[in-house]
């Protein structure tokens, strides 16, 4: 049984899935005007992981995350660089994905881009309006706040804590002070004809239009980072009540934020580590196991011993998971037996994993698998069975975390290399021992 903090009920729940043995993700994704930092990539890291679990247990996850290609800083970009505003946003698609496939993460089923949805949004829009929840002034669009009653359930917070807690919009066309831009009429930047007016849509629509678009109707997980609680998954979940009668997802997750100096990481504030200066110092496990070693609601504040830690404790996981296969790879035995103990302490993974996806604990069972491997590699009576069950179970874990580790098998000489540094030992030819071990070591191969 999976276990989710609920953000919108703010309990934990049993996971029940809208369709058995499915799950819909949908996951807000980047606005796509800069490189991502390091607090960017932890929604992306954390919800791979998500869909891992849920697929290693068997479900079909449908994950989609989507690009925001129409944003005031990308026009303002584009005027930066000399560009067009399309070939901005290209331009960094393409450098974000290259960041999100090396953090080793899962392909999305579909990376839906708001350009391509116009006319879905369009049609969402004039939805509201039908529907007695937006109006139209000059052009533009706004969402009519107070005909949502529960409106800030999901930041816990009424609309006269909104006036009173948050910046609000002074725009005197507008009918209450916190009515949000569904559709903005602009001689600025690439614009769009709709009924109303040249112009582009409101940030909080888009991703309610395309998530209809996708998943013709509610989805089960809605995620982001805890920074899109107020306004923008709130103003989603307002626009799906109105249209649809429903709160768009079964569960809202959201991960907490990453802090440098006590401070949010930001790009306006100018205080970030990018991701990909990180990816150049550390490779995609040790800066998983970073951002993993932390439960996902917690704040992490990064500090560049924690990238040392993690370079340390990776190479303890490495090292473990290389000498098992190594030692596998070179005997015969290809038989698996049960071994409750492994079976324990895989056991204990999943738990940790299904308790609200407690990654922190899950990395806690990983090496508890380090020590045991350890200690039955230094076991002489240890079985290849038991090194096999092992191994595959160390795999699947890593796998779960997006930490696998791929090894290409030796070839006949180093084989023939091992078996005969193997046989000096057996022989007590230390100092032919010796110089095979240096040989074994220079050529890189883990034992």
């Amino acid at each position: 049984m999976i276990k989710i903090y609920n953000s919108l009920t703010r309990t934990i729940e049993e996971f029940k899935p809208i369709h058995e043995n499915q799950v819909m993700m949908y996951v807000c994704g980047p606005t796509v005007y800069d490189h991502i930092h390091i607090g960017n990539s932890r929604p992306i890291i954390f919800f791979d992981v998500v869909a891992r679990f849920f697929k290693y247990l068997g479900f079909e996850v449908t994950y989609v995350s989507n690009y925001t290609d129409i944003d005031d800083k990308i026009i303002n970009r584009a005027k930066e660089e000399g560009l067009s505003e399309a070939e901005v946003s290209e331009k960094y698609i393409a450098e974000i994905s290259n960041t999100v496939r090396a953090l080793n993460c899962l392909p999305h089923d579909a990376n839906p881009k708001v350009t391509e949805n116009m006319e879905g949004i369009i049609n969402f829009i004039q939805l509201l309006i039908d529907k007695n929840g937006a109006y139209v002034v000059d052009g533009d669009v706004y969402f009519d706040v107070e005909k949502i009653p529960s409106y800030g359930q999901l930041s816990q917070q009424s609309i006269d804590n909104i006036l009173t807690g948050v910046r609000i919009d002074p725009n005197q066309r507008k009918r209450h002070p916190i009515d949000f831009n569904l559709w903005k009429a602009t001689d600025e930047g690439k614009q769009w004809p709709s009924p109303w007016s040249l112009g582009r849509p409101g940030w909080h629509t888009e991703c309610v239009a395309m998530i209809n678009k996708i998943f013709k109707g509610k989805i089960d997980i809605h995620g982001g980072g805890t920074e899109l609680k107020f306004p923008h998954h709130e103003n989603e979940i307002a626009q799906a009540e109105c249209a649809f009668n429903h709160s768009l997802a079964n569960y809202w997750m959201h991960n907490g934020r990453i802090e440098l100096d006590g401070e949010k990481m930001s790009k306006s504030l100018g205080n970030v580590v990018w991701a990909n200066d990180l990816l150049a110092q550390a490779n995609y496990q040790i800066y998983r196991l970073l951002i993993l070693n932390v439960p996902y609601r917690q704040p992490l504040t990064y500090r560049p011993e924690l990238l040392e830690q993690a370079k340390n404790d990776f190479e303890k996981i490495y090292r473990s998971y290389v000498s098992l296969y190594r030692q596998i790879e070179l005997s015969q035995i290809r038989e698996l037996e049960v071994d409750f103990e492994v079976d324990a302490i895989k056991q204990e993974f999943i738990e940790a994993m299904a308790a609200d996806f407690n990654t922190a604990n899950a990395i806690t069972a990983i090496f508890k698998m380090v020590k045991l491997s350890n200690l039955c590699l230094r076991d002489k009576d240890s079985s290849v069975s038991r090194l096999l069950h092992l191994k595959q179970a160390f795999a699947e874990m890593l796998w779960v975390l997006g930490m696998e580790i791929n090894l290409a098998p030796l070839d006949d000489a180093d084989k023939d290399l091992v078996k005969r540094w193997q046989q000096a030992r057996r022989d007590k030819n230390f100092n032919l021992a010796d110089s095979l071990r240096q040989e074994i070591n220079e050529k890189g191969i883990i034992l």
